[in-house]
């Protein structure tokens, strides 16, 4: 192994997984209520499509990939100078439409919109609400979920999303690459390594 390889994170191991609840038959009033009583503590994500309610703790191996793919994306946008502005697990809701979503990391480029361009999921135990469903309500242009070495790309064609080759949003963007380097152990280097792979 060359010095600028770095091993890939082993397999998750007992106690690594995420805890998924879902809750049938929740209204909207219990939703928001549920959520003014979390206020801005991290460490449980909510998710409410008509009626079904959602809380996940992440685990240590998903939060460390998604703050990895962020780092990753970011490090992208500054090589490239592109705007790129990050809005974290933000709460997206609306009572109307009954969804409500905290994405892994969301981001909207060149300056502010109503809802995030693209939102970046990832998918490390199985199961749960369907994400896109709640995100196509909000006219999220692109959603990527990590599972498995992989990232795929759901683009928005009109009322529904549609898996398409790579990001329309940041067509030059290996996401291949960022899929594979969101697994190893050293954030710093993955980031480093990643750079020099813009730069040659």
């Amino acid at each position: 192994m060359q010095a600028h390889e770095l091993p890939h994170r082993p397999p998750p191991q007992e106690g690594t997984f995420d805890q998924r609840v879902i809750l049938h038959g929740v209204t909207w009033e219990q939703y928001e209520a549920l959520l003014a009583m979390r206020g801005d503590s991290a460490g449980v994500r909510v998710a409410f499509l008509e009626g079904e309610l959602e809380l996940m703790s992440p685990s240590r191996d998903h939060e460390t990939i998604k703050t990895i793919i962020a780092r990753l994306v970011e490090a992208y946008a500054e090589e490239r100078g592109l705007r790129l502005d990050g809005l974290g697990s933000m709460t997206i809701h609306s009572r109307p439409k009954e969804r409500g979503v905290e994405p892994d990391e969301c981001y909207e480029i060149d300056g502010p919109k109503p809802f995030p361009d693209f939102a970046i999921e990832v998918v490390w135990t199985s199961g749960g609400l369907d994400k896109l469903e709640i995100y196509r309500a909000f006219g999220v242009r692109e959603v990527w979920i990590w599972q498995d070495e992989q990232i795929e790309v759901h683009a928005l064609r009109g009322d529904a999303y549609e898996r398409i080759a790579r990001s329309e949003i940041l067509p030059d963007l290996d996401l291949p690459a960022i899929a594979v380097l969101a697994t190893r152990r050293d954030q710093t280097g993955a980031v480093r390594e990643f750079r020099r792979s813009l730069r040659a």
